[in-house]
């Protein structure tokens, strides 16, 4: 993600280092919490609140954990913080679909409706089991890296998963018998 030597700089002072490793991480800042918090401004404002709150911690960051996990677990404990706060809510915007291949509207039309299902789905996970399923499969963290980044136990971490893709085939079973929900 980040070269150690751009962490240590920006640790030392080095203004211009800190402010590129904090551009290089602000996509994957702003990703997190748009996944966990479903709502773009949310995500902003969450996203903003995080590259603050690692810009002001630099000094407290150790090389004993990665930096990614690190960085996980300030973005994360910032939009679980946020969604206690206040209620989600989905937001209904419509996109301009714009089709690449005339002869394949169809199928990106179902890829489409199916990628709007899924997140649907993911919002209707409860908090615990919807950060997990953000953090393996949206930000491709391994299991262990999860558990740094959520101080949670391994085996914690493993059951919430389960659960989570348990709960997601139920919700998500129209596409197993061939349908569409949209």
């Amino acid at each position: 993600m980040v070269e150690q030597g751009l962490i240590r700089a920006a640790q030392s002072g080095d203004r211009d280092a800190l402010i590129t490793l904090l551009r290089e991480i602000e996509q994957h800042v702003y990703r997190t919490a748009y996944y966990i918090l479903n709502n773009e401004q949310d995500a902003m404002d969450a996203s903003q609140e995080a590259l603050i709150r690692i810009y002001s911690k630099i000094n407290s960051y150790e090389e004993k954990a990665q930096f990614k996990t690190w960085v996980q677990r300030i973005v994360t404990n910032i939009c679980i913080d946020k969604f206690r706060r206040t209620k989600p809510s989905v937001s209904i915007e419509e996109h301009d679909m714009i089709f690449n291949d005339p002869q394949n509207v169809e199928a990106e039309v179902l890829t489409s409706y199916m990628a709007q299902d899924v997140r649907e789905a993911i919002q209707q996970l409860p908090e615990h089991h919807r950060t997990v399923i953000v953090l393996r499969y949206l930000q491709d963290f391994s299991y262990n890296e999860i558990a740094d980044s959520l101080d949670l136990p391994l085996n914690t971490v493993k059951s919430y998963l389960y659960r989570a893709r348990q709960q997601l085939q139920g919700l998500l079973q129209d596409y197993q018998k061939g349908g569409v929900s949209g």
